[in-house]
């Protein structure tokens, strides 16, 4: 099999057998992204002789029969949001001046560089990861390896395109809004948000707890254990887990034959696309054939999009304000419109949209006490056409429109995961959005695991 079509899982197994080296893998996922990221754009940067040295130090770690951890010598991709020594971290911002020192590992990139994972390169994000998807004036537009005139989604639309092309199995994400579980609806791969505070993150973010850290991988598994590796607390994040008592990778196997679980299919105010709601609703009846008890119900809140754009206007308004004097007429237009309805915010108006995250989160926290986990739709729609913030010829005015699915699930920082359930009759995936109570990422991985052995 090429390297490049191979999972993480996989890819550690041929290593171990001496079948295949961490050098041959890395050399044919730079070649692939030699040859076919110019159609994608993917990678902001991609660093061939630091990642071949890489390879070589884990080749001879698995040679002497002692690799350095989970996923010794496996591929990786970075979002270019993570600080990441030796390289720079730009955010896709012309607005951030590459010239300085770059020698700060976050807990991200050290937690994956402490097991021995080989860097390629970092992934591209519209500017400070602000929108659902992937464009930016510093790196242009980043395209779905499904259909190129049509975008990943984003933020973390570079990170999702690169695993869904065979640019490394693996890679890891921002989500904020929906930034993981977007892209990798819309590219057909798998993305898994976790509970607030399990992947630790330095610098903290300004959008404060809504934002995430999380993987884009091509299985549950291969989630499952980046997720081991990345689950570590860090000092220099205040709202850090604690380390998980079990692995995520020896969970994914449980038995949820009788799981209580909702279908929620418009969580009461969503319109989606009839295609999509075709696809999502025949998983979900595999689901309930498979072992699943299914309760097709909403969780009942309304939906909280004017308190969403508060506090991600907040946000952004937060970071931007730090940067130089004159970087306003450097960012992408609607980013500065944004930034300058964050300024009009008071603190009141803050901590009120905050009620309005809290609210939800004591409504799914008393939803869940029924429903193990709540399914959706991950998105409305398929993806849209490459260049736009919104979908063209829609009466939507800004991204969280025509994302409704994913975002209420960052107010209240639960886990979701978004795994590929089918595609439409153009060939665009659909993803489907599993949603478990707080601190259960096992059990999100696991019901993800299920449905994944059900539909595939």
């Amino acid at each position: 099999m090429n390297p490049t079509e191979m999972t993480a899982a996989e890819l550690v197994a041929a290593y171990s057998s001496g079948e295949l080296s961490p050098v041959d893998a890395t050399r044919s996922v730079l070649d692939s992204i030699g040859t076919g990221d110019r159609d994608i754009n993917a990678f902001c940067l991609v660093d061939e002789e630091r990642a071949l040295e890489q390879a070589h130090s884990s080749q001879e770690r698995w040679r002497m029969g002692s690799p350095q951890g989970l996923l010794d010598g496996v591929p990786i991709s970075i979002k270019d949001i993570f600080l990441t020594d030796g390289w720079p971290t730009l955010r896709g911002s012309a607005a951030v001046d590459p010239n300085q020192p770059w020698e700060v590992d976050s807990p991200v990139a050290a937690l994956l560089r402490a097991d021995g994972m080989v860097f390629v390169g970092k992934t591209t994000t519209p500017e400070i990861a602000w929108k659902a998807v992937t464009d930016s004036p510093l790196c242009g537009i980043t395209r779905n390896p499904v259909d190129t005139t049509k975008t990943p989604g984003g933020s973390s639309g570079g990170s999702a395109a690169a695993v869904a092309a065979g640019f490394g199995p693996l890679s890891v994400g921002t989500d904020g809004g929906g930034s993981v579980r977007i892209p990798a609806s819309f590219c057909g791969i798998v993305g898994f948000k976790p509970t607030h505070g399990r992947i630790p993150m330095y610098p903290a973010s300004p959008f404060g707890p809504m934002a995430h850290a999380g993987p884009l991988t091509r299985t549950v598994e291969d989630a499952a254990v980046l997720m081991d590796v990345l689950s570590v607390p860090d000092p220099r994040d205040p709202t850090a887990l604690e380390p998980p008592h079990n692995t995520f990778r020896g969970e994914i196997g449980k038995s949820m034959t009788g799981l209580r679980v909702a279908y929620s299919p418009t969580l009461g105010y969503v319109d989606v696309d009839p295609e999509v709601r075709r696809i999502v609703d025949s998983a979900v009846r595999a689901l309930e054939s498979g072992g699943l008890h299914v309760t097709e119900t909403d969780p009942g809140f309304t939906d909280p999009l004017d308190a969403f754009e508060l506090l991600w206007a907040a946000g952004a308004a937060t970071m931007l304000d730090h940067y130089p004097e004159g970087t306003r007429n450097k960012v992408d237009p609607e980013l500065g419109k944004v930034w300058d309805r964050g300024e009009t915010h008071s603190a009141v108006d803050f901590l009120d949209a905050r009620a309005v995250a809290a609210q939800i989160g004591i409504d799914m926290g008393t939803f869940h006490l029924e429903h193990k986990v709540l399914i959706t739709p991950t998105m409305p729609i398929p993806a849209f056409d490459a260049g736009y913030d919104l979908p063209p010829g829609s009466d939507f005015t800004s991204w969280p429109q025509w994302t409704p699915f994913t975002y209420p699930f960052n107010m209240t920082q639960q886990p979701a995961i978004s795994i590929p359930v089918g595609t439409t009759e153009a060939g665009l995936p659909v993803g489907l959005q599993i949603v478990g109570p707080r601190y259960a990422d096992d059990l999100v991985l696991a019901v993800a695991r299920f449905a994944e052995s059900v539909l595939t």
